[in-house]
């Protein structure tokens, strides 16, 4: 994600006002080829970041156990902070930022980036603006194969497991689009890990929004982000891997027509070559620093009840 969020920087640089003045990574190498991409001076530390670089502002892309501690060492100094999704680890801790933040008036988001994906805020202005009539039910999907990238990932006390790490995508725009559900189902159905594969319904008064999130598939299998929303009118349906469609209950399909900002950028890492969601929230942090507007689409209270959330989901599975 760091990768990810350098592409992402280097092409806002044409068009918001800022600058990187520090970068840090544990592995050397890649800190120094990170610092001379970007002209910035290099830390192997991230205390040692946050003591000494000449910065009012920390993006925090490491692993999901260390955003904590990380992020309230960053608060500490008053700095404004971009915190990965999961939030945190824990909602305890992750409701604890957010009041920390809100404390010391600081500006602070979370990654929650299908908030700012393109082809999800299609699905959110519809849901909004009753184009295609009442929601009758949504599948939100999440499908990877599993995370050899990193080996932390695997470990669910590191990282909460596919449920924590890959659902809280879908967990999350639930939340955004409906709020609290009145009741949460779920299911595991794993080979081995406790938490690669978890499927959740969601109650709503008079639909059900389902998830997924799975990393239980062979390295061959590409990553796939999906959803599929039944209206009364017409059914939209998204895939990463096959674009946007709506299929109406009277004529013809569709594909609407939708502006990205920033397509690809195929040497960014990670397992989506499409950076718009990531560019977007990037662009949507700054801009809100450099208005003096606190965000308002991501906050970290949003990120911590997503976290509470799917901690719900997981101690509903685990009871089966």
């Amino acid at each position: 994600m760091g990768r990810m969020h350098v592409a992402a920087y280097r092409q806002l640089k044409s068009v918001l006002e800022f600058e990187i003045t520090a970068v840090v990574d544990t592995d050397k190498e890649k800190a120094d080829q990170t610092a001379k991409l970007l002209g910035a001076k290099v830390y192997y530390s991230p205390q040692e970041l946050i003591d000494e670089a000449d910065i009012n502002t920390v993006d925090i892309c490491l692993p999901t156990f260390l955003h904590y501690d990380y992020a309230s060492k960053a608060l500490s100094r008053g700095f404004n902070i971009f915190v990965e999704k999961p939030l945190c680890l824990h909602s305890k801790d992750a409701f604890s930022l957010a009041k920390q933040a809100e404390e010391k008036k600081v500006f602070a988001q979370v990654g929650q980036c299908l908030r700012f994906w393109t082809e999800y805020e299609y699905l959110k202005s519809v849901v909004d603006s009753g184009e295609f009539g009442k929601v009758r039910h949504i599948k939100l999907r999440r499908l990877s194969p599993g995370p050899g990238w990193s080996s932390w990932l695997a470990d669910d006390q590191l990282s909460g497991g596919a449920a924590l790490d890959l659902q809280i995508h879908d967990a999350d725009f639930a939340l955004y689009l409906f709020g609290r559900p009145a009741m949460i189902t779920a299911f595991v159905n794993n080979r081995g890990e406790k938490y690669s594969s978890i499927v959740s319904e969601l109650q709503y008064k008079d639909f059900i929004v389902m998830t997924e999130g799975s990393w239980d598939y062979p390295s061959s299998f590409p990553f796939e982000m999906i959803y599929v929303a039944a209206f009364e009118k017409a059914t939209v349906v998204f895939s990463s891997l096959y674009g946007l469609k709506v299929y109406p209950e009277n004529g013809d399909s569709f594909c609407p027509e939708i502006k990205k900002e920033c397509l690809v950028q195929s040497d960014a890492g990670g397992n989506i070559s499409d950076l718009s969601g990531y560019y977007n929230e990037l662009y949507y942090f700054i801009d809100c620093i450099n208005k003096g507007v606190q965000p308002v689409k991501a906050t970290l209270t949003a990120g911590a009840e997503a976290v509470e959330l799917v901690e719900k989901q997981k101690l509903t599975a685990s009871k089966k």
